[in-house]
């Protein structure tokens, strides 16, 4: 078949996708188109926000719309990692009894793991999900389950910071897309989520949300197009090897922070895995915006959400990590010269 028919066949079944979301979930557009980007670029995705924004309804319409099995853990302190793999009960007859777990239940025909308030699980469930989401296989029962079409998607609340557990760097780094989802904009649609009884019952507005609009089980082979269909030209390359430059050494691009010693601000800048990441997501956004080839908008657009969260700063800073991170990328975007 033709790759420009599948490119653009595909290219409506993404917009169908991200306009059935829309529909559910108001006032969040920018959040669903990158949340789209994250799923055709096989990526994982954290969620962030205040409280009440509606990421848990928003996660699990994305998992109503992608189809394939759906498992949903909460996150808590006292969650042990094998409570993912297998738990344990006193059956009919009385005696203990061992099930697969959430992770497991389903072997591959697993799509979505949703895992809600990420930060309050304890670093040993961090890392066994390090492990599932950069390997996509866990060990169990005496086997090894495989999950081919796995993305897992977390959330996290930024305000209660009490027995909760900062996700450490490598965990963070799995993750194509940290992506903060704020308070909707805008009168009407703040009217309507207060006042439209439709918006009340997350329940019945997620059965609005028509399942299965993205085959699962062919979204891994169809991404792959997509990596090797939308080119990147030479000088498109090079702004984004600056770009990456910028993260880890930004003196040398005259970039300065009021009151910061650019010397000792950035501990570690983004990862080899980090900029990858961007350009296959920066390929996705090209197609999804009808384009065959990325232009420095592809870049710009889904920069700070691949990026920011690879950047560590040195401990005195690490405080101030919000604002100091959206400055210093705001000021990498405005300096590196675009092709």
């Amino acid at each position: 078949m033709n790759p420009d028919s599948v490119l653009s066949d595909w290219r409506a079944r993404a917009l169908l996708f991200e306009g059935t979301l829309k529909g559910a979930i108001i006032g969040q557009d920018h959040v669903i188109r990158l949340i789209t980007v994250a799923v055709f670029a096989r990526g994982h995705v954290l969620l962030e926000g205040d409280v009440g924004v509606r990421k848990t309804a928003l996660l699990r319409a994305v998992a109503r719309g992608l189809g394939g099995a759906y498992e949903r853990m909460e996150g808590t302190i006292d969650l042990m990692p094998s409570d993912l793999v297998y738990y344990t009960y006193i059956n009919e007859q009385g005696r203990p009894w061992v099930d697969p777990g959430p992770l497991v239940k389903h072997g591959e025909a697993l799509s979505i793991f949703f895992f809600n308030e990420i930060n309050r699980a304890r670093p040993q469930v961090h890392s066994l999900l390090l492990r599932v989401m950069a390997e996509r296989n866990v060990a169990a029962f005496n086997r090894a389950y495989h999950f081919p079409h796995l993305q897992v998607f977390a959330d996290r609340n930024r305000v209660e910071k009490e027995e909760t557990f900062e996700l450490p760097a490598a965990a963070r780094d799995r993750f194509v897309m940290e992506i903060a989802m704020e308070l909707p904009g805008g009168a009407e649609i703040r009217r309507a989520l207060m006042f439209d009884p439709r918006f009340h019952d997350v329940e019945n507005l997620l059965r609005e949300v028509e399942q299965g609009v993205l085959p699962y089980d062919e979204l891994n082979r169809f991404a792959t197009m997509v990596q090797n269909e939308i080119r990147a030209s030479s000088a498109l390359q090079d702004y984004a090897l600056h770009l990456w430059q910028a993260t880890r050494c930004p003196k040398e691009y005259a970039i300065a922070i009021d009151g910061i010693d650019m010397n000792h601000l950035v501990q570690a800048g983004a990862s080899p895995r980090g900029m990858s990441m961007l350009v296959r997501a920066a390929r996705v956004h090209a197609w999804l915006n009808d384009r065959a080839m990325v232009v420095p908008e592809d870049l710009q657009s889904i920069y700070f959400e691949t990026i920011a969260h690879r950047v560590f700063f040195s401990p005195v800073h690490e405080f101030r990590r919000g604002p100091l991170v959206r400055e210093l990328l705001d000021k990498v975007l405005h300096t590196v010269a675009a092709p």
